[in-house]
């Protein structure tokens, strides 16, 4: 079989931080100041900025106030932020239209995410994704293939490094091309190669970490019959 491997990025070296879901630290908290609607745009009606909503349902996280979180998310992004198993990110990054991040700095997270991503739509977030803690590889080569094969860009970002979903996703899943079949994991030199064959050859996610960081996809090849 001859190897054409795809470019793909290599995990830098880094601590991470894990805690169980709760409350958020004060630094946070403090990162994310409060937002209020202008008078003329309540009046008329007019849905808040995106930005406004991110960080009232952010906000309410950081109290772990479920009622008051549901007053600005729908149920999915409520119970998807709730489960967030990382401390809490300590920087706004802002919004590009309807998307906006909350990032951290000084942790370091499994992913390309490095944090938390909202989707608003009107005076509501409707989608969450998070940086995970993926606990097996095959749980990260498995989560990256269905974004793939759902074109969810931000998703994929929830399992693997930017670079590596910026491979994949340089084609299109094709649902009426060739089969995918997952034969699963096997060691190399610093990590793991999960590898989904097809017809002619097969497409391998090189995954890296450990049971307690999680695991990653880092890089993302292909060889050829």
């Amino acid at each position: 079989m001859s190897k054409n491997i795809l470019a793909g990025a290599a995990l830098t070296a880094a601590s991470l931080l894990i805690l169980t879901p709760g409350p958020a630290s004060a630094r946070a908290a403090s990162a994310v100041p409060a937002t209020t609607v202008p008078v003329a745009a309540a009046a008329s009606g007019a849905a808040p900025a995106p930005a406004t909503v991110a960080r009232r349902l952010f906000r309410a996280w950081l109290r772990a106030d479920r009622p008051a979180a549901a007053r600005v998310a729908t149920p999915a992004a409520v119970a998807a932020l709730f489960a967030y198993q990382y401390r809490a990110p300590d920087e706004f990054a802002g919004c590009t239209g309807r998307v906006c991040r909350f990032r951290h700095t000084s942790v370091r997270v499994r992913g390309g995410l490095d944090g938390i991503l909202m989707i608003v739509s009107g005076a509501k977030v409707t989608k969450v994704y998070r940086s995970r803690v993926l606990a097996t590889p095959s749980a990260a080569a498995r989560h990256l293939f269905a974004a793939w094969r759902h074109g969810d860009r931000y998703r994929a970002l929830e399992a693997a490094t930017g670079p590596a979903v910026a491979t994949l996703f340089r084609n299109r899943y094709d649902p009426r091309g060739v089969a995918y079949h997952f034969q699963g994991c096997s060691a190399e030199p610093k990590g793991r190669a999960c590898a989904y064959s097809y017809e002619g050859g097969a497409l391998i996610m090189h995954v890296r970490g450990s049971r307690s960081t999680g695991y990653e996809v880092g890089s993302v090849g292909a060889i050829a019959d």
